[in-house]
């Protein structure tokens, strides 16, 4: 029985879609021109190819890098973004979802292999293209909006990043979400307690 196993088809695509979600988080967040944009995607593909091809690989990697070689899952019907905005959003949910899934299905090791491939292809997608720039002088390599959402990122799928290294200093490692994943609705901004609960 392989680890693919655990996960329904749906579960295994958000699990397998997680990465593209991160990347596509960061490029909603300050999208780049035509240029940017392809520099942004090779960077997203790269980062998921490195991080199932390590010889450390876990199951969960293994079980990824079998899926990549073959033949790609058909898409569940989801509401279709409106903006970049509603890119950003659905993209943030879709990580949230998969990070909680491999959580709840998968060892601590694979939930650790992912939760560092995701912000590594979070981190190189938001360094593969310079932004604010003219005719490719200035600008910057990681503006404030693509920080801000590898912060989010962070926060999201509970702190890891590149080599075990927390970003921007804190988190356990530890996902804080509760609940199962669900199709994406709008739900009520956490109380102060962060419970959901206004009172």
């Amino acid at each position: 029985m392989s680890l693919k196993d655990n996960f329904t088809t749906d579960e295994w695509f958000k699990v397998m879609t997680g990465p593209g979600r991160a990347g596509a988080a960061v490029v909603a967040a300050s999208p780049s021109g035509l240029t940017g944009l392809l520099a942004e995607a090779q960077a997203i593909a790269n980062a998921v190819r490195e991080s199932v091809s390590r010889d450390s690989r876990t199951p969960l990697m293994e079980a990824m890098a079998a899926d990549l070689l073959g033949q790609p899952a058909r898409a569940p019907e989801q509401e279709r973004a409106r903006n970049v905005e509603d890119v950003k959003t659905q993209s943030l949910e879709g990580v949230r979802q998969a990070m909680w899934l491999v959580n709840a299905k998968a060892s601590p090791e694979d939930a650790a292999a992912y939760r560092e491939m995701l912000t590594l292809v979070a981190q190189r997608t938001a360094e593969a293209a310079k932004e604010g720039g003219f005719l490719g002088f200035g600008g910057e390599q990681v503006n404030d909006k693509e920080r801000a959402v590898i912060e989010e990122l962070r926060q999201l799928i509970g702190g890891q990043l590149i080599g075990g290294q927390p970003i921007g200093g804190g988190g356990a490692g530890t996902i804080t979400h509760e609940t199962p994943p669900e199709t994406l609705e709008v739900r009520p901004e956490p109380g102060p307690d962060g419970s959901g609960n206004s009172n």
